[in-house]
């Protein structure tokens, strides 16, 4: 199976502002149940650990209704840790939604702004996050995301997302046609693994990035989880 250059409808612009919330609730289905908020806490978790904090600063590009987000605060109050959010979202619809979402949450805030070009000073979080996001660019672009963050983060940058396999296209194909009329989710979902890389061509980019030690690990099912430190393109 070879690795898709065709843009989701998420990407899109313009789609119906109901139908985009209908895709956000089956993405935060879709993340709570195959394993999306368990691999991005354990990537933070060790990381915390490691470096022993009591409070963190993070930065959450494409962070779409804000779930994860809102997860990883949860965690950081069990723990007793202090954690300060900014979830950065391009489109305004998305935005609204995770505005909605995450009112409750002080700890977090929702920023319109472009992955691309964040708006923030350099250094300005401990640790940069990039969930399910990455898929969506091409090689060039995913090198050069992240040299941009990597100017952000003062410890690390988390990548979670999806590795490509034929056995991944056709399961969630088959559970996103079980669980939901959306055209978007049923579009999208297949469409991303086919637009995700293979664990090893995900190695090979991360390693060209060239930003930091690389570490990298298979996650399940179909997922790998990076963390990238110490950083050197402040």
């Amino acid at each position: 199976m070879k690795r898709s250059s065709e843009k989701e409808m998420m990407d899109w612009p313009g789609q119906p502002k109901e139908l985009l919330a209908d895709d956000l609730h089956n993405l935060r289905i879709i993340n709570r149940y195959l394993g999306s908020y368990r691999n991005v806490l354990r990537g933070l978790a060790r990381l915390v650990d490691e470096e022993k904090l009591h409070r963190f600063t993070l930065l959450d590009v494409g962070t779409g209704s804000g779930d994860i987000p809102m997860v990883i605060v949860r965690w950081a109050r069990r723990q007793q840790i202090a954690a300060q959010i900014s979830g950065l979202e391009r489109e305004a619809a998305t935005v609204e939604e995770a505005v909605d979402q995450t009112r409750s949450f002080p700890e977090i805030t929702i920023v319109r702004g472009d992955g691309t070009a964040p708006p923030f000073c350099a250094g300005s979080f401990d640790f940069v996050l990039a969930s399910q996001f990455l898929h969506h660019f091409k090689d060039e672009q995913i090198i050069a995301l992240l040299r941009t963050w990597a100017r952000l983060a003062r410890r690390a940058i988390i990548v979670a997302d999806l590795v490509r396999h034929p056995v991944a296209y056709h399961g969630i194909r088959l559970l996103t046609h079980g669980f939901t009329h959306n055209p978007m989710t049923r579009f999208d979902a297949p469409l991303s693994v086919q637009r995700a890389c293979t664990i090893s061509e995900w190695n090979r980019l991360l390693q060209r990035a060239n930003i930091g030690t690389l570490r990298i690990q298979r996650m399940f099912p179909f997922r790998m989880l990076a963390l990238i430190s110490p950083l050197s393109l402040r």
